[in-house]
């Protein structure tokens, strides 16, 4: 979403971007943008496929969990591998959905990654509408990790999203990428 990446950019605003191996493929004009603002950009791992990494077989959001201990190791390493094979190191993982079982996130921890979270859902998924998605940025307090989409340039929140950066920024606000960040949440997850 240009109006999201402009805005970064152009203001110089870190943020850490999670990105799919499926992404990788499909999207190196983009990945070249983000490597060449290493100041910027962390990448980091958000999966093979874009499968929530619960090793249990349930649903979350209609989207099929990974189900396995197997199947989570599979889309953990898929997505590392994509960013390796791009000459970046990640060191996060968010999976799809932000949903995981206790025994998943140990499991991605032994595998070398932290576990991302966040305390604001800024878009909705990339749902929201543009003053939805304005307003949930305006909620945020100092220590906040706050979660949106950069994929979705066709939907109405990107242009609340690059807003709400901006509003925050004028605000006084001052942005940090994830490895900037000091403080863990709960089960050793960012918060």
């Amino acid at each position: 979403d240009e109006r999201i990446l402009s805005t970064l950019i152009e203001n110089r605003i870190p943020a850490t971007i999670f990105v799919t191996a499926r992404w990788v493929k499909r999207n190196a004009a983009t990945m070249a943008i983000f490597k060449a603002h290493p100041d910027l950009f962390e990448i980091e791992n958000h999966g093979a496929m874009h499968v929530p990494a619960v090793d249990r077989p349930v649903s979350i959001y209609g989207i099929a969990a990974a189900g396995s201990a197997q199947a989570v190791e599979a889309e953990v390493a898929g997505g590392a591998a994509a960013i390796v094979g791009q000459g970046l190191q990640p060191r996060w993982f968010r999976g799809a959905t932000a949903k995981y079982t206790l025994s998943s996130i140990g499991q991605i921890r032994q595998m070398g990654f932290r576990v991302a979270g966040y305390s604001v859902n800024g878009d909705g998924g990339s749902l929201l509408g543009a003053g939805a998605a304005q307003k949930r940025f305006a909620s945020a307090k100092d220590g906040d990790v706050i979660i949106a989409h950069i994929n979705q340039p066709t939907h109405a929140a990107g242009a609340g999203v690059a807003k709400g950066i901006l509003d925050l920024k004028a605000h006084g606000y001052s942005f940090v990428r994830l490895n900037d960040a000091t403080e863990d949440g709960s089960d050793e997850t960012t918060n």
